[in-house]
C-alpha cells in the first residue's frame, strides 16, 4: 500500500458517513474523489419537492438527535442549521391527551403517572448529567478501551434489556410504559428483543440534553454543508457516476452496505469474508408517506402541536404488538411535522409532513389506509387537510437509495450481533488491503451522525502508516 503522502482515495456513496470519511481523508491531504449514483447528493440525507412544487420534503432523515450530539459534526467549522422544536416528541393517547417528551426531566414528569415520576429520574438523570461522555461511548470505535467504564456499564446494564421489559419494570403506569416503547421502535427492532432498550434509553437521553432538532431548509443543508466543507479541504465530488466496479485508488471507502459492496466487479475478497457479508442480516422495512397539507394537523392533544416527532401507537401493548407483527390493520406510526416550525418547508399557509411505519422487509403491501386511519385515531379530519401524497414503497426506497435494502433504513439489524460485530469482526477493514466500508452497516449503525465514516477513515489512514 501507498505511503500516505502519496496515496489516493475514492470513496462510494455521498451520504453523511461517506462524505464524512471524505472530509478526514482529505484534512489529512489525501486526494479524495466521492462518487454517488444519484444525480443529487447525500443519500439518505437529502430533501426535495414529492408533493407539490414547494412543499419541501425530507427523502430520508428528517430528525437528528445524535446529529446534533455527533462529536465528529461538532468539530467541523461548519453552519448546520438545526431548529428544535419546544418538544422534541409527542405520544398522543386514546383519552385525547399527550405524553410528552420536554427538554427537561421535570417538566416531562408531570405528564407522566404519579408513580411513575421517580422511577423516571433515576433512569434519565444519570445519562442526561453524563450525556456528553455517554455518546463518546457509544458513537466511539466499538473495540476501544472505554474511558468511562463505569459509566458505560450502567448503561449497558439496561441497554441490553428487551424495551418490552424494561418498560415494565421501571415503570407501573401505562403513560410511562408507552412513552419508553415508542422511543424504543426507532431500533426497527420487536420491543422483546434483547438489546431492543438501547436506542430507546439513548434518544430520551439525547431529547433532554440537546432536542432532537430538524434542519432548517429540509436534510440536504447538512449534506450540502459537508460538501462545501470537503470542498475546501481539496476534495472532489462527482455526482449521477454509479461505481460498478473496484475503484484502483489506494484507498476505497463505500459506503454501502455488505450486499450492495459484493455487486462490485473486481473485488478479490478471500472466500471467508464474502460468506462472512452474505450472512450480513438486514431489518424491517418501512413504508413511508410524506404530505403536503392545508393546514396542521389537527390533533385533539393540543400538546401535539409543540413537538415536531409523533409517535402513534396508544398503549405499550399495543406498540409491542404492532412492532412483533409489523401488523397492517393498525401499524405503530412514526409522523414528523418540520413545518410547524420552519416556514421555508411549505408556501404560506401550508404545511408539511412525513409518516411511516415499520413492515416486513421488501413488503408490497399498502400501508397508507393503515397509517392515515392511526393518524385520524388521534387528529380526526386530518385526510381533509391532505393535498398531496406520495408513497414510497420498500421496493421504492431501495430503487431510490440501494442501501436501503427491502426498506430497511438503518443499514442492517440493529441486534445484539450486529451491534457488537457490524458487519463482522473485521468493522470497518475487509479482507482486502485499502477497502474499507464506512456506512451504517459499521459501528455505531444506523442515523445521521457521521461516525461510522469518521472511524472508518481513521483506520485506513492509520493503514497507511503501519
Amino acid at each position: 500500500m501507498q505511503r500516505k503522502n502519496d496515496a489516493t482515495a475514492t470513496v462510494i456513496g455521498s451520504g453523511p458517513n461517506g462524505l464524512s470519511a471524505a472530509i478526514v481523508l482529505a484534512a489529512t491531504g489525501i486526494p479524495t474523489t466521492v462518487f454517488e449514483r444519484n444525480l443529487q447528493p447525500g443519500g439518505g440525507c437529502s430533501s426535495g419537492e414529492t408533493t407539490l412544487p414547494g412543499f419541501i420534503q425530507d427523502l430520508g432523515s428528517a430528525a437528528y438527535p445524535l446529529g446534533k450530539a455527533s462529536p465528529f459534526f461538532r468539530s467541523l467549522p461548519i453552519d448546520i442549521p438545526w431548529i428544535e422544536s419546544p418538544a422534541p416528541c409527542a405520544h398522543p393517547l386514546d383519552d385525547g391527551t399527550a405524553i410528552v417528551i420536554e427538554r427537561s426531566i421535570e417538566a416531562t414528569v408531570d405528564f407522566l403517572d404519579e408513580c411513575d415520576r421517580s422511577s423516571y429520574r433515576s433512569l434519565f438523570e444519570p445519562l442526561v448529567m453524563n450525556f456528553g461522555e455517554l455518546v463518546e461511548e457509544i458513537l466511539g470505535p466499538i473495540q476501544q478501551v472505554p474511558q468511562h467504564p463505569l459509566l458505560l456499564a450502567m448503561f449497558g446494564s439496561m441497554a441490553v434489556l428487551p424495551a418490552a421489559a424494561l418498560a415494565r419494570y421501571h415503570f407501573k403506569g401505562r403513560r410511562a410504559q408507552a412513552l419508553f416503547g415508542g422511543v424504543a421502535t426507532h431500533s426497527s427492532l420487536s420491543l422483546e428483543s434483547t438489546a431492543s432498550s438501547a436506542v430507546g434509553l439513548i434518544l430520551l437521553a439525547a431529547g433532554h440534553s440537546g432536542g432532537w432538532p430538524i434542519l432548517r431548509g429540509g436534510a440536504q443543508t447538512l449534506t450540502d454543508a459537508l460538501i462545501r466543507h470537503l470542498t475546501e479541504l481539496g476534495g472532489t465530488i462527482v455526482t449521477a457516476h454509479e461505481i460498478t466496479r473496484m475503484p484502483q485508488t489506494d484507498l476505497v471507502l463505500a459506503d454501502l452496505t455488505p450486499h450492495q459492496l459484493l455487486k462490485l466487479k473486481n473485488l478479490e475478497l478471500s472466500p471467508r469474508y464474502f460468506e462472512k457479508l452474505k450472512r450480513f442480516r438486514y431489518g424491517p422495512g418501512v413504508f413511508k408517506i410524506d404530505y403536503a397539507l392545508s393546514c396542521p394537523i389537527p390533533w385533539t392533544a393540543s400538546d401535539c402541536s409543540r413537538a415536531a416527532t409523533i409517535h402513534i401507537g396508544g398503549s405499550l401493548e399495543e406498540i409491542v404488538e404492532a412492532e412483533h407483527r409489523l401488523d397492517v390493520e393498525r401499524p405503530f406510526v412514526l409522523l414528523g411535522q418540520p413545518s410547524l416550525f420552519d416556514s421555508t418547508r411549505a408556501p404560506a399557509g401550508g404545511h408539511t409532513a412525513w409518516a411511516y411505519c415499520h413492515v416486513p422487509n421488501a413488503s408490497e403491501t399498502d400501508y397508507t389506509d393503515a397509517i392515515e386511519r392511526q393518524i385520524s385515531r388521534f387528529a380526526p379530519g386530518f385526510r381533509d387537510c391532505i393535498l398531496s401524497r406520495s408513497v414510497s414503497t420498500p421496493a421504492a426506497l431501495e430503487r431510490w437509495n440501494p442501501n436501503l435494502v427491502g426498506g430497511d433504513i438503518l443499514g442492517g439489524s440493529m441486534n445484539l450481533r450486529q451491534l457488537i460485530y457490524r458487519p463482522t469482526s473485521e468493522l470497518y477493514r475487509t479482507s482486502k488491503p485499502g477497502l474499507y466500508l464506512c456506512g451504517a452497516s459499521t459501528p455505531p449503525g444506523g442515523g445521521v451522525h457521521g461516525m461510522a465514516g469518521y472511524h472508518a477513515a481513521r483506520v485506513a489512514i492509520n493503514d497507511l502508516g503501519s
